[in-house]
C-alpha cells in the first residue's frame, strides 16, 4: 500500500485553496495536513479537517507535512517557501506575478527542497503549450505571426497571466529564439508596422472567468488557432494535487510540470 503523505495548503480558503482541499479527498496517497492563511483572515483557528486547524504561521502549517501546495500571492508564497525550505517540505506553487528577484530566490531555495512552480496546472493547458511549441517550430516566424489573447476574471491581480507568458515562451522555444526579445505586451499610438518575429500578448479582464487562452498563428489568407477555455477551477486543483503526489519524496531541485505529465 502506498504511503499517505500530508499536504499543507497555502491560501487554504482562497478560490484555488478550496478546490485543492476538495481534490485532496480524491487522491488516495495524499491528505490534508496543514492549512495556512494570512493574519487578517477571520476564520483563523477554524477546524478544516481532523487534526487540521487554519493558522497564520507557516511553520505551524507545515509541521508534520511532506509537501505543500501554494496558490496565494507572491509575498505569501515566498514566505511559505522559505519556511518549507527550513522544514525540508517539498513545494508546489501556482502563484503568478512573481518578480525577477522572487524567481531567482525560488531557484536558490530549490537547492534545499524539491520545488515545482508552474503558471497553470491544467493538463490540457500544458498540452496546449506543447502543441504551441510544435506549431511554432513547423510554421516558423517568416510567414506566420504569433499572437496570444488571454481573458480572466476581474479580480486577477497580475497581467498578462503567467500562462499567457508561458505560451509566448513556447512560441519562442519552437522558433529557437529568446522570448524576452520578442514579446510585445502593449500597442498604443503610432507604433508602425508589426516587427518581424514579434509575439504579441493581449490581456482582457472581466466577470468571473476562470481563464481562457488562445494562440493565433496568422498567415497570408489563413490562420491557426489553439484555444483552451476553463469553466471551473477543479482541473487546476487536480493537476496541482497530481504534481504534489509526484514531487513528494524527490531529491531537492527545480522540477517542471512537463516532467509530471511526460511531455518532456
Amino acid at each position: 500500500m502506498a504511503e499517505v503523505r500530508r499536504v499543507a495548503v497555502v491560501g487554504a480558503l482562497g478560490r484555488m485553496g478550496e478546490r485543492v482541499r476538495a481534490a485532496l479527498e480524491d487522491e488516495a496517497t495524499l491528505r490534508l495536513g496543514g492549512a495556512l492563511e494570512g493574519s487578517t483572515c477571520p476564520a483563523l483557528g477554524e477546524r478544516l479537517a481532523e487534526g487540521v486547524c487554519l493558522v497564520d504561521e507557516p511553520k505551524r502549517a507545515l509541521e508534520g507535512c511532506q509537501v505543500a501546495i501554494d496558490f496565494s500571492v507572491p509575498a505569501a508564497a515566498m514566505t511559505a517557501l522559505r519556511a518549507a525550505a527550513e522544514a525540508g517540505v517539498a513545494f508546489v506553487s501556482g502563484t503568478t506575478g512573481l518578480s525577477e528577484a522572487e524567481r531567482a530566490e525560488m531557484d536558490a531555495l530549490s537547492q534545499r527542497v524539491p520545488l515545482l512552480h508552474a503558471p497553470n496546472f491544467s493538463v490540457a493547458v500544458d498540452v496546449l503549450a506543447w502543441l504551441t511549441r510544435e506549431a511554432a517550430a513547423r510554421l516558423g516566424a517568416a510567414l506566420y505571426d504569433a499572437e496570444i489573447v488571454e481573458l480572466h476574471h476581474r479580480a486577477k491581480r497580475d497581467a498578462p497571466s503567467g500562462t499567457a507568458l508561458r505560451l509566448a515562451e513556447a512560441v519562442a522555444e519552437g522558433r529557437g529564439e529568446s522570448a524576452a526579445e520578442r514579446i510585445v505586451l502593449e500597442r498604443a499610438g503610432e507604433i508602425g508596422a508589426r516587427p518581424s518575429g514579434a509575439i504579441g500578448v493581449q490581456t482582457l479582464r472581466g466577470g468571473d472567468n476562470p481563464g481562457e487562452h488562445t494562440v493565433l498563428f496568422v498567415g497570408g489568407g489563413e490562420r491557426l488557432e489553439l484555444t483552451h477555455r476553463a469553466q471551473t477551477r477543479d482541473h487546476f486543483a487536480r493537476g496541482a494535487v497530481r504534481a504534489a503526489a509526484w514531487l513528494a519524496g524527490r531529491a531537492p531541485g527545480r522540477y517542471r510540470i512537463e516532467q509530471v505529465l511526460g511531455l518532456d
